[in-house]
């Protein structure tokens, strides 16, 4: 196979066009194309009016020797490279002990799931419930402003990532087409097939509910043991005398132990008390940089016609989105953050009295409003305004200080607090909606939101919005509205891990994905996933 790549046609090209821009493209009479496939489609939409779709293209031809050489020159014709998915180890038929994994979100999935397909029968534990139990709790919130600190947005099966946009798109480098793997299993599990070769492929809440069901089939069906309500509150360390430390189990809050020398730490940004927990017990890990804000609300109609034009609206663009970034006077930077096409914001606290926002999209995005975070990147120096003890979770302190000033300014009822934009950027509480119709649930109280977050945050991102309007025209439109706060765009800590991905000091610990510090989407935190099974693997083998 060949692959051909930045085949550009019209948006509303002809059905053979992609056939025929092959052929001219390789020189290729009638006999010698035997067949076309689509691996990727994307759009170039910087000319407005004028979009062209780009595809990468793997083709099938009479002579592809011949061909390769007589383009041997073109970097836009190679062979088609080997994609599919080699597992590292087997499992040995006499397993002494089973790994365990802490964590059933996209990485905790996967690696559970790798583990599972390689024959290790793995422990998979999760705090939270089954997906449909913890939808029903986390409507609770939504409906009914009753949290339940073990069941939400955070915290259950399929993690954070199964209440957003499902976005299946990653800049991560991945030489081993580890993405690939992901996206098939995906589609096995009942995804729609497009996720294979769009350029930025998304799923929706609701598919991810379904899929994520089948997928725990699997790997029960392949021997795994899934448990939920089941939080990891101490792990058993023994240290020997030249101060190596080994791992030897977990124990659950029921006070009942799992021994293991092999467990993946798949906990998501909001396990703080499981941070807490491992700091206690000696485990190595550092404060690490992460981002705070609000969410904005536009209606969708105006991204869609700043991104696309005239050609808004076409089935194969669909809705539009966004990513924006501004350089601040104050040394801040300010940006957009999974950003939901008609989409609605959610309440995604996991700890009482506080309030925390986040995205959704379901698979359609045909939703009135785009939301999207718009956010300021601190620092752990930031962090000491909160907390000074120079603890490496002192970014815990500050979003726990933000998230409870923000249950204050929203009414002390999981409102959260909101200001239309317009009134934001000229400094002046807001007193009634304008067009924009706020889709937080359960509700927004409008107030002044310059006290929601430290000043400097408060100067960038005023600066930032009408910067952000010259880039998509309304963007700083008077009664969008922003609503608070935005505090968990990733984890506030990084647990050190070495090129074995254990532990740096705590050997048998694999720290791996979102919140734990490598990973920052479903897509990259299940790649990290399959990594980090392969290395639990490769080590149980080699232990034998």
């Amino acid at each position: 196979m060949i692959r051909l790549t930045d085949i550009k046609l019209p948006l509303d090209h002809a059905e053979g066009a992609i056939e025929a821009a092959v052929r001219a493209k390789l020189g290729l009479g009638k006999d010698g194309l035997r067949n076309v496939s689509v691996f990727r489609r994307g759009y170039d939409a910087r000319k407005r009016g004028h979009i062209q779709l780009i595809y990468t293209l793997d083709v099938d031809v009479a002579d592809e020797a011949g061909l390769l050489k007589r383009h041997a020159d073109d970097k836009h014709v190679q062979p088609t490279p080997d994609t599919s998915y080699r597992f590292v180890a087997q499992a040995p038929t006499d397993l002494k002990q089973r790994p365990i994994v802490i964590g059933l979100g996209p990485c905790g999935l996967f690696a559970g799931l790798l583990l599972a397909q390689m024959g290790y029968r793995p422990i998979i534990l999760d705090r939270g419930k089954a997906v449909r139990e913890r939808t029903v709790d986390t409507w609770g919130l939504w409906r009914k402003r009753q949290l339940e600190p073990e069941s939400n947005v955070q915290f259950g099966e399929g993690g954070a990532g199964t209440f957003s946009d499902g976005k299946l798109h990653s800049q991560i480098s991945d030489p081993h087409h580890h993405g690939r793997k992901v996206l098939t299993e995906f589609v096995k599990a009942g995804a729609p097939e497009e996720i294979l070769y769009v350029s930025k492929p998304h799923i929706g809440t609701f598919r991810l509910v379904t899929m994520v069901e089948a997928m725990r089939e699997t790997i029960e069906a392949l021997g795994g043991e899934i448990r939920f309500t089941q939080r990891v509150d101490d792990v058993l360390v023994d240290t020997a005398p030249d101060g190596t430390r080994q791992l030897r189990g977990v124990v659950l809050a029921s006070g009942e132990q799992l021994l293991s020398e092999h467990v993946v730490l798949a906990v998501g940004h909001s396990a703080r008390d499981t941070f807490f927990m491992l700091h206690d017990r000696g485990v190595y890990m550092e404060a690490k940089p992460f981002s705070i804000g609000f969410r904005v609300e536009h209606p969708q109609s105006i991204i869609d016609q700043a991104r696309f034009g005239p050609q808004a609206g076409h089935p194969i663009l669909g809705a539009a989105d966004y990513k924006l970034v501004h350089h601040c006077k104050n040394g801040r930077s300010v940006y957009s953050f999974c950003m939901c096409p008609g989409g609605t914001v959610v309440a995604a606290a996991s700890e009482p009295e506080r309030v925390v926002t986040n995205g959704m999209s379901q698979y359609s995005r045909n939703e009135r409003n785009a939301n999207a975070a718009v956010v300021v990147g601190i620092e752990p120096s930031d962090f000491a305004a909160f907390d000074d003890s120079g603890s490496p979770l002192a970014g815990i302190a500050l979003q726990r200080a933000l998230e409870s000033r923000a249950y204050e300014l929203g009414g002390r009822d999981y409102s959260a607090p909101g200001q239309l934009v317009g009134d934001f950027i000229k400094g002046r509480p807001s007193a009634e909606f304008g067009t924009v119709q706020p889709s937080y649930k359960p509700g927004v109280h409008l107030t002044d939101l310059a006290a929601a977050l430290p000043d400097y945050a408060i100067e960038a991102i005023r600066e930032a919005l009408p910067a952000f309007d010259r880039q998509i025209k309304g963007y700083a439109m008077h009664d969008a509205v922003l609503t608070g706060v935005e505090t968990r765009t990733s984890s506030p800590v990084r647990i050190r891990r070495g090129e074995d991905y254990q532990s740096l000091n705590t050997r048998g610990l694999y720290p791996a994905g979102e919140g734990t510090g490598y990973a920052g989407g479903i897509l990259s935190a299940a790649v990290d996933g399959i990594r980090v099974a392969e290395a639990v693997a490769l080590a149980i083998n080699a232990s034998r």
